[in-house]
């Protein structure tokens, strides 16, 4: 039986913090044996932002190490940057005169990004990057989507596409280009940023990097946001409001019970908690630190697991392309 095809992908933005891990790449490697997984290292949506390209570079390499040390194998799941595959550009181009400025503009995460960035006005790329991303999808024929609930009007603008194109040009045959991809709703385990943010984010520098040592992450931890009513040990804390307690769900379940009833009575101070659960975290990425060391000191390798990734998705990228140009007779 043929797998069924994902295109995952993130913005290169350097190195990990845990919440990437728990809101994407954990579910990514789970995902690589029962799927045919593609990871697609965005550089070209960071210019939908900011046209400051000059760490896209080393951004991207880091990103690449740990997406493997956390354990993406590239022999399995082919990992490369956008950027190097030209069809994305060429299927965007296509693409983009398939949908109207209003369907755009009701995107909501757009209308979000306006909102938190302080935007006065929006460039086309900007205004264009969902049909970008459906470029990205559709590139290697996607069929599935792993997304939050969130995520799912971007799923709904691919594939508005994919049935207009469908729709409107047909393959040899009457054969459909493309699949109308599903969204693969996925429960990820959203981790706050250490300042009590409901999101981890290197622009608020409230993050646990997936590369760091115990010492920073104790040192990171002893500053996180904990119940505000409990000052010191022998206050009695509500754990359901305690950043620090989240942590233990994901990192210490082993102890939750322990941790809940010692928090909740007094009995446990807020700094044994974090020191605990910031050793916890730290032996959970023991591995992956392990890995990624091994990786960072041979970054040619790693650029060499790139560019192989890229020879592999370049070839796929342009067959969809000859079937592309062919069904609308240019080529």
């Amino acid at each position: 039986m043929n797998k069924k095809i994902i295109l995952s992908g993130m913005r290169p933005t350097g190195k990990l913090h845990i919440g990437h891990f728990t809101g994407a790449l954990e579910n990514w490697v789970a995902l690589q044996g029962e799927y045919l997984n593609y990871h697609l290292i965005a550089d070209y949506h960071t210019l939908t932002t900011s046209l400051d390209t000059s760490m896209v570079f080393e951004d991207s390499v880091e990103m690449a190490i740990d997406w493997i040390a956390c354990g993406i194998n590239p022999d399995k799941s082919p990992v490369f940057r956008q950027s190097q595959i030209k069809q994305h550009t060429e299927l965007f181009l296509i693409l983009s005169m398939l949908i109207t400025k209003a369907r755009l503009e009701k995107n909501p995460t757009l209308k979000e990004q306006i909102r938190d960035m302080n935007l006065q006005s929006v460039t086309y790329g900007h205004l264009g990057y969902p049909v970008l991303q459906a470029a990205d999808i559709l590139l290697y024929k996607g069929e599935l989507v792993p997304v939050g609930e969130d995520q799912v009007p971007h799923v709904e603008i691919t594939r508005q596409i994919a049935g207009v194109f469908n729709e409107r040009y047909t393959g040899i045959n009457g054969k459909l280009i493309f699949p109308v991809p599903e969204p693969m709703i996925t429960k990820f385990a959203r981790l706050p940023g250490l300042d009590g943010k409901a999101k981890m984010s290197k622009s608020l520098d409230n993050t646990i990097l997936i590369s760091d040592n115990e010492c920073n992450i104790k040192a990171k931890i002893k500053k996180a946001y904990t119940d505000p009513n409990k000052l010191r040990k022998g206050d009695k804390g509500n754990p359901d409001i305690c950043l620090v307690y989240t942590y233990h769900k994901k990192f210490n379940e082993p102890e939750l019970s322990q941790i809940r009833d010692g928090c909740a009575s007094g009995t446990l101070g807020c700094f044994d908690c974090k020191m605990n659960v910031a050793s916890k975290i730290s032996d959970y990425f023991l591995p992956v630190r392990e890995k990624r060391l091994i990786l960072e000191n041979n970054k040619n390798h790693v650029l060499e697991i790139l560019i192989e990734g890229e020879k592999k998705a370049r070839v796929i990228a342009e067959n969809t392309m000859k079937e592309v140009r062919e069904s609308m007779k240019l080529g």
